[in-house]
C-alpha cells in the first residue's frame, strides 16, 4: 500500500481565528446566546506525529536532492513509501510549510523544550533547501542562516595576507612560498602501504581516550575503507545499530597529521560518538523519532563540524598530540620523528587562514568572482597546487555553504566550552552536554 501525505486545506491558524468568528456569528440570530466553547488547538498536536510527518517528507525530498540525507536508520518502509508516492516538489514544499505551521502552535512537554525548537529549526532549513531546488537563489549569507541557524562575519583579506607573511618567515629557504611549504611537507607523507597502520593506531588511540571519559555503548563498532575520487577528504556513514563506515579520500598524498585530524572527527569524540549518543539518548531512551534522519542541511550539521573538529584538541590537549605522533605513528610510517616539530608551528601559523575559504565560497557562490578566480584565491591562500584547489572548488559547488560548519563551527563550539570550563576534565564534561542537547548555532553564542 503507498502511502500519501495528508493534504492540509485549512491550516490550525486559520481554524484558530475562524471558529470563534464562526461561533459569534451564529449567535446574531439567537436570543439566548451562550459562550462558545474554548478550543485549545495546541492540545491536540502531537509533536511526534509532526515528526513522523517531518521525516517522510525529508525522506522524499531526498529522492530529488540527492545530498540532503545523509543518514537514515528509522523504519525501511518509510523510506519506501515516501518513493512510492512519487510527490511532486510543489507538493512536498507544501507540506513541509503545513509541518511547520503545526510545528509553531504545538505546546512542548516538560524536557522538550530544546526537540521542538530544533525540529522546528530543520524543517525551516528543509524549506529553505527546497526553495533552492525550485530555483530561488539566495544568498550565502540567507542560505548560512537558513540551513543552519548562523550569522556568518565578513572576513578582511589583509588579515589572511599577514598569516601568509608570517608563514613566510618561518619556512626555511627561498622562493615561492608553496614551493616550500610542501618541501617541508613532503617528509611527513606517509606511504600508501603505511596509511592503514597508521590510520588503526590513531583511531584506537582516540578511541581510548574517549573511554576515558565516556562510557560508550556496548557494541559499538566502525569499519574503515580508503576510496579515491571524491570532493571531501574523509566521510562517516552512520549505519545505525552504533555501527560506523569511516572512509577516507586518498585523491592526495597523506600527511601524517591527517591520522589524528581524522580518528577524533570521523570517530572519537568527533561524529561517531555524537551518532552513539544520539542513537541511545535522543532515539531509544527519549522516542525522538525525527532523529532516525540526519539532513546535511540543517542546523545540526554546523554543531556536528564544529564539536568533530574541537574534538581533536580536546582528545589531544596542549603538547600531548604531537609527542603522540612521534613515540607512536612516525614509526609506524617510518618517517623521521624530528620532522614532526617544524610542522607543529606551521600548522599553528596555517590556522590564520581557516577562514580563507569561507570568504572564497562566498564571493564565489555569489557571483563576486568566477571560477578561476576562486582557484586562484583558493591556491593562494590555502598554499596549495590547482588539482589541490579545484577538488577544494568542488566541495563549495557541491555542498555550498556547508563551508562555514567546520571553522565557524569549531570557533563555537570551542568558545562555548572554554566559557564554561577551567580545565580539560571539566571541558569533557561540558561537551558531553552538548551531545546530549539538541544544539545549534544561536544555542553556542
Amino acid at each position: 500500500m503507498s502511502f500519501r501525505f495528508p493534504r492540509i486545506t485549512v491550516s490550525f491558524l486559520f481554524l484558530a481565528i475562524l471558529l470563534p468568528l464562526l461561533g459569534a456569528c451564529a449567535s446574531i440570530n439567537q436570543p439566548e446566546a451562550k459562550p462558545a466553547p474554548v478550543i485549545d488547538l495546541a492540545a491536540d498536536i502531537d509533536i511526534d506525529e509532526i515528526a513522523e510527518r517531518y521525516v517522510r517528507v525529508a525522506l522524499a525530498f531526498g529522492e530529488i536532492d540527492k545530498h540532503y540525507v545523509d543518514a537514515y536508520t528509522g523504519p525501511k518502509e518509510w523510506r519506501e513509501e515516501a518513493l512510492a508516492a512519487n510527490m511532486g516538489l510543489e507538493d512536498m514544499y507544501a507540506e513541509a510549510v503545513s509541518v511547520l505551521a503545526s510545528l509553531e502552535l504545538a505546546i512542548p512537554a516538560k524536557g522538550e523544550e530544546a526537540r521542538l525548537r530544533q525540529l522546528q529549526r530543520n524543517v525551516t532549513a528543509l524549506i529553505g533547501r527546497m526553495r533552492m531546488a525550485r530555483g530561488e537563489h539566495l544568498s550565502f549569507n540567507e542560505e548560512a542562516a537558513i540551513l543552519y541557524d548562523a550569522i556568518v562575519p565578513s572576513y578582511d583579506v589583509a588579515e589572511f595576507d599577514a598569516a601568509l607573511e608570517k608563514l613566510d618567515a618561518l619556512l626555511p629557504g627561498t622562493g615561492d612560498l608553496g614551493t616550500r611549504l610542501e618541501t617541508m611537507r613532503a617528509q611527513l607523507y606517509v606511504p600508501k602501504d603505511k596509511i592503514p597502520a597508521v590510520m588503526k593506531a590513531a583511531i584506537e588511540e582516540c578511541r581510548a581516550r574517549t573511554q576515558m571519559h565516556y562510557g560508550l555503548p556496548e557494541g559499538e563498532k566502525f569499519n574503515l575503507e580508503f576510496v579515491t575520487d571524491k570532493p571531501w577528504s574523509a566521510y562517516n556513514w552512520y549505519q545505525g545499530a552504533y555501527h560506523s563506515l569511516i572512509e577516507v579520500n586518498l585523491d592526495q598524498p597523506f600527511l601524517i597529521t591527517r591520522a589524528l585530524d581524522l580518528g577524533c572527527h570521523e570517530g572519537y569524540p568527533g561524529h561517531h560518538v555524537w551518532n552513539l549518543y544520539v542513537e541511545s539518548e535522543f532515539i531509544r531512551k527519549n522516542g525522538w523519532l525525527e532523529y532516525q534522519l540526519f539532513p546535511l542541511f540543517a542546523p545540526g550539521a554546523l554543531f556536528a563540524e564544529g564539536s568533530a573538529n574541537y574534538g581533536i584538541e580536546l582528545a589531544f590537549p596542549g603538547d600531548s598530540r604531537l609527542q603522540f605522533e612521534q613515540d607512536v605513528l612516525y614509526p609506524i610510517a617510518g618517517i623521521d620523528p624530528a620532522a614532526g616539530i617544524l610542522n607543529e608551528d606551521i600548522t599553528k601559523a596555517y590556522g590564520d587562514l581557516r577562514f580563507s575559504r569561507i570568504h572564497i565560497a562566498r564571493a564565489f557562490l555569489d557571483g563576486e568572482i568566477d571560477r578561476e578566480q576562486a582557484i586562484a584565491m583558493i591556491m593562494k591562500y590555502s598554499i596549495t597546487s590547482r588539482t589541490r584547489a579545484e577538488q577544494s572548488l568542488s566541495f563549495i559547488e557541491t555542498y555550498r555553504a556547508y563551508i562555514i560548519n567546520y571553522s565557524l563551527g569549531l570557533d563555537l563550539v570551542r568558545n562555548y566550552i572554554t566559557a564554561r570550563s577551567e580545565n580539560n576534565e571539566e571541558a569533557w564534561r561540558v561537551f558531553e552536554d552538548l551531545l546530549l542537547t539538541p544544539t545549534s548555532a544561536s544555542d553556542l553564542k
